[in-house]
């Protein structure tokens, strides 16, 4: 009976109505599912991306630090390739010099200690020089090289100031020989030197910017020092062993 209370159009809508509300909350749960999986794709997107722009970085700057190591390595192989023309003419010179002594004993019998004093001077030169041979640019070694050196050419000036008060071995032979050649090697370790120390200058030069810099301290590349010939005016002047 109680059916007949509601028109039957009545009922139709109400039916309605109820199907419609039902249907009403899956349908946003599709929009809501939907912009998830939007903002979520998103989000990988620009993970991806971020992923991708530092793999690049990593490339380029591996790609930069090999370019400057390889570059400061050439500048390397030059320093040590320039060094190795003033270890040539320095081994001329510590050859040189024995003989120079020999000749000037057989006239010099009242300077026994002037000559000793170049032999022993020529020694520590020559272990100097194999020093340095082992760390070229190192600032320790080339400090001993430059007081052996020094050392050296200051003895062997002195025996040539000596030799001028002994006419005879001025007029030796072999005497004027060695003097030629001494000079001659004087000349060519000055050219050599200042190759060197050019050399030396555009390494230091490439080694200490900024960035390149960086690359240089974590490789061990480090400052080098030139060589300098002497330390005083009187010193630079070369040893005159004219006959």
């Amino acid at each position: 009976m109680a059916v007949f209370l509601f028109p039957p159009g009545h009922l139709k809508a109400i039916s309605g109505k109820r199907f419609s509300h039902g249907r009403q909350p899956h349908a946003a749960g599709k929009r809501e599912g939907l912009v998830t999986s939007l903002a979520m794709m998103w989000k990988l997107k620009g993970e991806l991306e971020m992923e991708y722009f530092a793999l690049v970085v990593i490339v380029v700057l591996c790609v930069w630090g090999v370019a400057v190591y390889n570059r400061l390595r050439t500048r390397k192989n030059q320093v040590e390739n320039a060094f190795a023309q003033i270890d040539v003419q320095l081994k001329r010179r510590h050859d040189l010099i024995p003989n120079l002594v020999e000749v000037a004993r057989g006239y010099m019998k009242h300077e026994a200690q002037t000559l000793e004093a170049v032999i022993r001077a020529r020694g520590e030169a020559v272990i100097a020089a194999d020093q340095a041979r082992q760390a070229p640019g190192q600032a320790q070694a080339m400090g001993r090289l430059m007081a052996a050196e020094q050392l050296l050419g200051g003895q062997v000036g002195r025996l040539m100031a000596l030799a001028e008060a002994y006419p005879t071995l001025k007029a030796d032979a072999r005497m004027q020989q060695l003097s030629e050649e001494i000079t001659s090697t004087e000349n060519r370790i000055g050219f050599a030197r200042q190759a060197y120390n050019d050399e030396v200058l555009d390494f230091n030069n490439e080694a200490g910017k900024f960035p390149d810099l960086v690359v240089a301290r974590l490789a061990g590349f480090m400052h080098m020092d030139m060589l300098a010939s002497t330390q005083s005016e009187q010193e630079r002047a070369v040893p005159q062993v004219k006959f």
